[in-house]
């Protein structure tokens, strides 16, 4: 065995911390949204959102049943969401999205890893203002006429509606997830959804080519995945 199983063995220690970490993760995301927004998923669209986007990621449904049963209890953490951004390795963008019950603590974890890849972390506003925040849904179909006519009648204001490849994809203000999710739903009730998310979407990508600068981004974004309150990060990145 020797050498080889040793290998191994650290590669299945890895892969294993890197579960506990999305585990972990989730279970955090999970009692957060289901204490602000109540217990049922069917009453909280978020909370149902979250528990299916966890189920594709592969989460024991014991994790997801225990955040549930936390937030139930209504005691627990207390923790609240906090959003850092700033210019990161490559003059990328960056914004990262973070539940923390130390904001303190959580600050000095994430400037950590701006300083020591040569990256500056921001004030509040400094990159954000060039991504968009928007609902993001994508689903099988090609009948976007449809959906769009379903939407308008909603009342919500479509940044965009595509159809490719069997997929349609639908862009709507962050703010107007619950009523555009509700439009697609009244016309598809049985659809999966294979992107089902708010997220900051870079209004223009920044390219990395050199080798230090790639290097250097890659060990930014795993020092942030490292940290137990990161929860998105997005990027300008275009490696």
């Amino acid at each position: 065995m020797g050498r080889a199983y040793q290998n191994r063995k650290e590669s299945m220690a890895k892969t294993s911390d890197q579960k506990a970490k999305v585990y972990s993760k989730y279970g955090r995301e999970i009692y957060v949204c289901a204490k602000a927004g109540g217990t049922d998923p069917d009453g909280n669209l978020a909370l149902r959102s979250l528990i299916d986007r966890a189920k594709k990621d592969q989460v024991p449904s014991h994790v997801i049943e225990k955040g549930i049963e936390k937030a139930k209890g209504g005691g627990g953490e207390d923790y609240f969401p906090a959003r850092y951004e700033g210019y990161g390795p490559g003059n990328t963008m960056a914004i990262i999205e973070c539940l923390t019950d130390n904001a303190n603590r959580t600050f000095g974890d994430v400037r950590v890893c701006f300083t020591k890849t040569n990256s500056k972390i921001g004030t509040q506003g400094s990159v954000s203002h060039m991504f968009d925040h928007l609902s993001i849904f994508v689903f099988p179909g090609d009948d976007e006429e449809v959906i769009l006519d379903a939407l308008m009648e909603a009342d919500v204001d479509v940044s965009d509606i595509e159809s490719e490849d069997g997929k349609i994809s639908v862009f709507a203000p962050n703010d107007q997830y619950g009523k555009a999710k509700q439009a697609i739903l009244a016309v598809l009730p049985d659809v999966e959804f294979e992107v089902d998310e708010i997220q900051f979407v870079a209004q223009n990508t920044t390219p990395i080519t050199g080798e230090e600068d790639i290097a250097m981004f890659e060990k930014f974004i795993d020092m942030l995945n490292d940290l137990d309150d990161v929860q998105n990060i997005y990027h300008s990145a275009e490696v």
